[in-house]
């Protein structure tokens, strides 16, 4: 099977791209910090996605992380070290790249092993399609931060697993293990962690088989239906209040974080 790699740099982590018999294949790779995507990353994410329709023989994009997690989301460190301003353009650019991966006209397949946390699992959620192994964890630690869901974000939770779901991941902190989120429709597939990447070449190879003409329309028809519902919230960063700050502080000193305002 004729496999061919791109590796593209992005400060000191790696976006690889490769191409086989008709699937794109992203990985995220930055071991170091359990792959978590700086601002710089999440630009090279969008420019790769689209990319990928550049070659028509791509029928299937597949986004993974290397290792043995999907990714830890944003890079809270990057965050600590600029501005409130900065940091809105940031989560602005994030929300860009994953609509981009979300609205691409070809079916795209999450592979998760391990943690999918915050805006990570946010970028999981956006695949029309997740394949998770036995090790995979799902969680939204936004509490910690001091921040809340952006309203995109917000929709798709509530969307796919309803409120009450939606409430517990937020309020909770806690991280859902893999078969709790395949039953409540978080994962499509659950398989054994050492099968995790045959399966995903064969789930590929399925759906690269079918007409392309009919998944698009199928995919165009769903996101309208989507769409339809409106957010109550039309916020487009995730921040409501002070805590933000502190919570990242805390994350970098690796302490709780001590939250002293009282929501008016």
């Amino acid at each position: 099977m004729q496999v061919k790699t791109t590796r593209l740099e992005a400060e000191d982590a790696k976006i690889i791209y490769q191409e086989t018999a008709g699937l794109a294949i992203i990985t995220i790779h930055r071991p170091q910090a359990k792959n978590a995507l700086t601002a710089n990353m999440w630009d090279q994410l969008a420019k790769i996605a689209l990319q990928v329709l550049d070659n028509p023989k791509n029928k299937v994009l597949i986004l993974r992380g290397s290792g043995q997690n999907f990714t830890a989301g944003s890079d809270i460190k990057e965050f600590n070290a600029i501005s409130l301003d900065k940091a809105e353009e940031a989560f602005i650019h994030m929300e860009k790249t994953i609509s981009t991966i979300e609205r691409l006209p070809i079916p795209t397949i999450g592979v998760i092993n391990g943690p999918a946390m915050g805006a990570g699992l946010e970028l999981a959620l956006a695949c029309d399609i997740r394949i998770g192994s036995d090790k995979a964890k799902l969680g939204i630690p936004v509490g910690k931060l001091g921040i809340t869901l952006n309203n995109k974000f917000a929709q798709r939770l509530v969307q796919l697993v309803g409120p009450a779901t939606t409430k517990d991941l937020v309020f909770t902190g806690r991280m859902f293990k893999a078969e709790e989120a395949y039953k409540l429709g978080m994962l499509n597939y659950l398989v054994a962690e050492k099968d995790l990447n045959k399966y995903m070449i064969r789930m590929g190879k399925l759906v690269a088989g079918m007409s392309p003409e009919s998944l698009l329309a199928v995919k165009q028809s769903v996101q309208e239906c989507l769409d339809s519902v409106p957010a109550l919230w039309q916020g487009s960063t995730p921040f409501v209040g002070n805590d933000f700050a502190e919570g990242c502080r805390a994350f970098v000193e690796k302490r709780q974080p001590l939250f002293t305002r009282q929501p008016k």
